[in-house]
């Protein structure tokens, strides 16, 4: 059984990446920043501790990783956190697993489509010029760029995921807030921006192409892990009324629209496609739908 490190296993998309590993043969080992006692495969240890690094890669030893750990909400409020863990945190993730006496077969790190920007409108593939909007895609892209300077070392691979979503994600995402108000019967619900336009992917399908990527492994390529759809938020609010059955009220508050908001992302899939053979994730609707009828 291989056995694959996973840096975030605790956050929303590490326990669905970790389930789906375990699901195809895989030995999920995972660290983070909270105590889980109970849990023989799990080390806490922080991506600004480079030496707590090397020590758990050392024991662990593993033969994939994959790198979810980050910052990963664009609103949050300390732009040097961005940097720091992103940029600064997976450098000495690479330096440690670089410094192992045991070679990973791949490893498999986590952008973020909003390296885009509002580059163009339209679908953006792999060679669309990146054009960054705010510290969290800035990070990303200086991640992708310090990542480079270590291929000749290690066997990278970049994927870049737009816009995705399931059950256990937060309310500081906009899906999941909105779902939350549905469920609760809420009136009233205050929102940025409805004219944003995202790709929006589930959360399982999104385990399975980066479990698909890391076990083929393109190495020192970029790949994007989209739906190649977007949905507006008006679009959402309009597919929640009418798996729920009744109406809400959309109140903008101005306070919630964010100066450097990308308009409109959607993705290529080709690539991915192409890389790990056919994939698909559910229409928006049925992931809502799981969502709003979870238990």
């Amino acid at each position: 059984m291989k056995r694959a490190l996973i840096t975030g296993i605790k956050g929303f998309t590490g326990q669905y990446v970790a389930a789906e590993l375990a699901q195809h043969g895989w030995e999920a080992w995972g660290i983070g920043s909270h105590d889980e006692a109970d849990d023989a495969r799990y080390r806490r240890v922080d991506l600004a501790d480079a030496a707590g690094l090397h020590a758990v890669i050392a024991e662990v030893q593993p033969d994939a990783v994959v790198h979810l750990a980050a910052i990963a909400f664009v609103g949050h409020a300390d732009a040097d956190a961005f940097y720091t863990v992103n940029l600064i945190g997976t450098r000495n993730l690479l330096s440690a697993l670089a410094a192992s006496s045991k070679r990973p077969e791949s490893v498999l790190l986590a952008s973020s489509a909003n390296v885009y920007g509002n580059a163009t409108e339209g679908v953006l593939s792999e060679t669309t010029p990146p054009s960054p909007a705010n510290d969290y895609a800035v990070s990303k892209l200086a991640m992708e760029y310090m990542a480079r300077l270590w291929m000749d070392k290690l066997p990278i691979v970049i994927a870049r995921p737009f816009n995705y979503t399931g059950v256990g994600q937060t309310e500081s995402f906009l899906l999941p807030k909105i779902v939350g108000h549905f469920r609760r019967g809420a009136e009233v619900i205050e929102l940025g921006n409805l004219d944003v336009w995202r790709d929006f992917s589930d959360v399982r399908a999104v385990a399975q192409a980066y479990r698909r990527l890391l076990e083929t492994c393109p190495t020192g390529e970029t790949v994007n892990v989209c739906s190649g759809k977007a949905h507006s938020l008006r679009e959402v609010i309009a597919m929640a009324e009418g798996i729920c059955g009744h109406s809400i009220q959309v109140q903008v508050n101005r306070a919630l629209v964010r100066a450097s908001e990308v308009k409109t992302l959607c993705g290529d899939a080709t690539k991915l496609r192409s890389t790990i053979a056919e994939w698909a994730t559910p229409p928006l609707e049925d992931t809502l739908r799981w969502m709003l009828e979870a238990k």
